[in-house]
């Protein structure tokens, strides 16, 4: 390999996750579709820019910002959406829905201001955009009550721009994805250590402004408990809260834009709590006959104080498809970790926790078996959905939260009713398989992952009716619409049962005085 060759970035699908040259090729996704009864006979074709009606652009920028504006197709249409399923099937039917206008990459605050002085006065709607990663339909625009569409990309600013050594703490730009991030903290021996599952393609203003929930499945398990002050920017100004770490002075200026998705403010910079790099690691996978024991176990585990970094329950559908267990068995998937000191006391506290449940050690966790299989699962798996959507199948996840003592109803109620909703959708056998990725002492996260044969051409519509189901489902069991994928457009009809109309009253104020023309995300959250 020759030096130049050695320096050439791998390119991201600009229609799926990921990196280009890791799709699934042709054989792997019929191999896949496999898997599947009903799916079609032969992959889609991998979509092509060129094949898109990409039109010119509504609105022209000024002289002042044409430098951070561009209108190139590729770059246009890989800005028009997220990484949900219903994009994914989209692009593959060549209706990816509203093409931006323009993309702007902003280099800091000043441009930030500016781009949005203009769009407010020009009738443009601005989309705050990371790493395109969402899967709520989070970073599209919908509709058509304004002139233009501008994408604020801002992956430009990411760099780690002060480190406090001593309250080990950070000041990073909210464009930089996880990996520029922890390169930049590295040779300080320090770590964020928030690493969800679109770690590679996802920045921090994302996680920021989604509440992303990231590596720890106890403790701290969401970006807001790393969150020390935020520096944001709204038409009506730039509001930019003191570093401390903690504050009784009123209601949290910080806890107004966490979670608020890009529709009140454009989140540039922040001050982050971060950590000694891990020195100690152990790890262990339990398999288990019966799934409520399985349940017990890992509330049992997540009401001492233990605290694994690491406590995933796979259900025995999971646990097949992920290579964790083969016999039908429910895997727990335990792992600790420490910058201080041994972490295997309290791996083995766990393990006699959970055998007391009635789980036993995998036989080949010692060589990382079950606990390998899984993670290398966990990395794949959105590629592989990838794979099964050019066959024409409905594969998607969601996620939820509730309380201990609706968790087994919850899920019993999700497999029952969601698979039932997908199979009148299509005629076809449904597969609804669930984990558990975050726990805590009074509940935990179920995510389910759905995979059925689509209605060929009307993919679309399978996974919005199921969605539609499941939504109901979650909410006649009170658990939330969403634990850490955010509310995007595609729980908007959840959220809006969730939230109390009082805070929708306020927040709506809140829209009205940041964003006075209207041009923040619009949809999101709000109308």
């Amino acid at each position: 390999m020759t030096p130049a060759a050695e320096t050439v970035p791998r390119l991201r699908s600009w229609w799926g996750w990921g990196y280009q040259d890791a799709q699934p090729d042709d054989a792997e996704c019929l191999a896949l579709g496999a898997l599947l009864p009903g799916t079609l006979a032969r992959p889609l074709p991998v979509p092509r820019v060129a094949d898109l009606a990409v039109g010119r652009p509504a609105v022209t920028p000024p002289p002042s910002l044409a430098h951070l504006v561009g209108a190139d197709p590729g770059d246009r249409a890989a800005h028009a959406m997220g990484k949900a399923y219903r994009d994914v099937a989209r692009a593959l039917r060549g209706r990816p829905g509203r093409i931006p206008d323009l993309v702007a990459r902003p280099t800091g605050d000043r441009a930030v201001a500016d781009l949005l002085d203009w769009a407010g006065s020009h009738g443009v709607a601005v989309v705050p955009f990371g790493g395109g990663s969402s899967v709520v339909g989070g970073v599209e625009y919908r509709g058509d009550a304004h002139r233009a569409v501008l994408s604020l990309d801002l992956t430009s600013m990411d760099r780690v721009l002060e480190v406090d050594p001593t309250g080990r703490s950070a000041r990073i730009q909210a464009g930089a994805l996880g990996p520029v991030l922890e390169d930049q903290l590295r040779p300080h021996g320090l770590t964020l250590r928030h690493f969800p599952q679109s770690f590679e393609f996802s920045t921090l203003g994302g996680w920021l402004a989604t509440r992303a929930g990231g590596h720890y499945a106890t403790g701290h398990t969401r970006i807001d408990d790393f969150t020390q002050a935020l520096r944001v920017v709204t038409p009506a100004g730039t509001s930019s809260s003191w570093r401390l770490p903690s504050s009784g002075a009123g209601p949290s200026p910080d806890r107004l834009f966490l979670g608020s998705e890009g529709t009140l403010g454009v989140i540039t910079e922040a001050w982050m709590r971060v950590q000694e790099r891990p020195r100690h690691k152990a790890s262990a996978a339990l398999e288990f006959t019966d799934f409520q024991r399985a349940l017990d176990a890992v509330r049992a585990v997540a009401q001492t104080d233990l605290a694994p970094a690491n406590c995933r329950l796979l259900d025995p559908g999971e646990a097949l498809f992920s290579g964790a267990s083969k016999d039908g068995s429910s895997v727990l998937v335990l792992g600790f970790e420490s910058a201080t000191g041994p972490v295997d006391d309290r791996l083995a506290a766990a393990v006699d926790l959970a055998r007391d449940h009635g789980g036993r050690v995998a036989a080949d966790t010692a060589g990382g078996g079950a606990v390998g299989a899984w993670r290398s699962a966990f990395l794949r798996m959105p590629y592989l959905r990838d794979g099964l959507a050019r066959m024409g199948a409905v594969v998607e996840t969601f996620e939820t939260a509730a309380t201990w003592d609706r968790i087994p109803a919850l899920i019993e109620a999700v497999r029952a009713e969601v698979g039932a909703a997908a199979h009148a959708a299509t005629g076809q056998p449904a597969t609804v398989n669930c984990r558990l990725t975050h726990v805590y002492p009074d509940g935990a996260a179920p995510y389910f992952t759905v995979a059925v044969a689509g209605r060929p051409g009307e993919e679309v519509a399978v996974w919005d009716e199921i969605k539609a189901a499941a939504t109901d489902v979650l909410h006649r069991h009170r658990a939330t619409v969403t634990h850490h994928h955010a509310v995007g457009r595609d729980h908007r009809p959840g959220y809006d049962r969730q939230r109390p109309e009082p805070f929708a009253l306020a927040l709506r104020a809140a829209k009205g005085a940041l964003d006075p023309h209207g041009i923040l995300n619009p949809g999101v959250l709000l109308d």
